[in-house]
C-alpha cells in the first residue's frame, strides 16, 4: 500500500530543511533539495515502521488490524 504525505520544504542559506506535515517529528536537513526529499522519504518510512511496531507491542496479543480512512 502506498500513501501520499506532504513535504514542507524551504531553503535556508546553503541548506534545505523540510518536514512531513502529517507526521510530527519527521524533519530533515540536507545540502540539496533532492537529498532532502530522499532523506524525508527514508525518515518517514522509519518513523511509520517504528510507530507500527510500537502499537503492536502495546497491544501485546489478541488484536486486529483494521484500515481507517480519513
Amino acid at each position: 500500500m502506498q500513501n501520499t504525505y506532504t513535504a514542507i520544504t524551504k531553503q535556508d542559506g546553503d541548506w534545505w530543511i523540510g518536514w512531513i506535515e502529517e507526521v510530527p517529528g519527521v524533519n530533515c536537513q540536507e545540502r540539496t533539495h533532492a537529498e532532502l526529499l530522499a532523506s524525508l522519504r527514508e525518515t518517514l518510512r522509519e518513523a511509520l515502521e517504528f510507530n507500527r511496531q510500537d502499537a503492536i507491542g502495546a497491544a501485546v496479543a489478541n488484536y486486529t488490524e483494521e484500515p481507517v480512512t480519513v
